[in-house]
């Protein structure tokens, strides 16, 4: 099906079917849409009376998404729940959720950072290559700087844990840098979930770069060691050769090496058997 193209105001974007907007002129004015995701959630820059918000909607048709709209609005329902319950510097700060039109969304503080998997932008291989795509331009900071960043995202996912919450889906994709300030934040944790959690899927949702055996296996549980892997990938991508977990690709020292390597082993019982483990040897081998 040929793509729609639709406009609010002087911004466009596609759909695969003409959808009712209308209702968006109460929350302000829309100044990017991001139409690109395959979730089935459409996302809106907005800003009234000098506050810019990110809206995340589901309800329209859009383009990459296989599903029914009913099934994304029933999804991001169940997300913000988890919005709710986690709330941490490292997070993108949600402000409320509302029935809005056909659909649902999911309202945030908006962030200046630029997404490390702009894949709509940066497809591989320009995204590893690309003098101006975030995740290259991450890439040539110093190592000081992407250890802090890497620290951040492991002390959020120390705070998941204390929560009984288990992270998944969760890629270079949920990862936002703001270059101008040095700040890292955290988006799209939509499939997040409450322990216990059980993998009823076989392949479930994620990047399969980031993505532990167990969450390709039915009736695997997924856990904190899932979490610890799901880490030890996500480090490999910021610090080393991503896929490539040779020694030679890594950039921060032997010591953290063996405390990330371990953190992938494909037998859940040979990693750390938690994030707080994780970290806590992280310190020790950089301190």
């Amino acid at each position: 099906m040929k793509p729609l193209n639709q406009y609010i105001g002087d911004v466009s974007f596609q759909l695969r079917e003409k959808h009712n907007f209308d209702w968006i002129k109460e929350y302000g004015t829309v100044f990017k849409v991001f139409d690109q995701q395959d979730s089935g959630n459409l996302c809106f820059g907005i800003i009234q009376n000098g506050q810019k918000r990110f809206l995340k909607y589901a309800g329209a048709k859009t383009i990459h998404y296989e599903g029914e709209p009913e099934q994304a609005v029933q999804r991001l329902k169940q997300a913000a729940s988890i919005y709710k319950r986690l709330q941490h510097e490292s997070l993108i700060t949600f402000k409320a959720d509302v029935e809005l039109g056909e659909g649902y969304a999911l309202i945030f503080e908006w962030v200046e950072g630029e997404c490390l998997h702009s894949h709509w932008t940066f497809p591989p291989p320009e995204k590893y290559t690309h003098p101006d795509s975030p995740y290259y331009r991450f890439k040539q900071l110093p190592i000081t700087q992407r250890l802090g960043a890497m620290r951040n995202i492991l002390s959020f996912h120390q705070y998941v844990e204390e929560q009984h919450v288990v992270a998944i889906d969760f890629y270079d994709g949920s990862i936002l840098y703001d270059f101008k300030t040095d700040q890292l934040f955290i988006c799209d944790i939509d499939f997040y979930h409450s322990k216990p959690y059980i993998n009823e899927m076989g392949r479930m949702w994620g990047s399969n770069r980031f993505m532990s055996p167990e969450e390709f296996e039915l009736g695997a549980s997924i856990d904190e060691r899932t979490n610890v892997y799901n880490m030890g990938a996500i480090a490999f991508s910021l610090l080393g050769g991503e896929l490539d977990r040779s020694y030679e690709k890594w950039e921060a020292g032997e010591a953290l090496y063996k405390v990330m390597i371990k953190a992938v082993e494909n037998d859940p019982r040979l990693r750390f058997a938690s994030v707080t483990e994780l970290l806590e040897a992280w310190d020790q081998s950089i301190s």
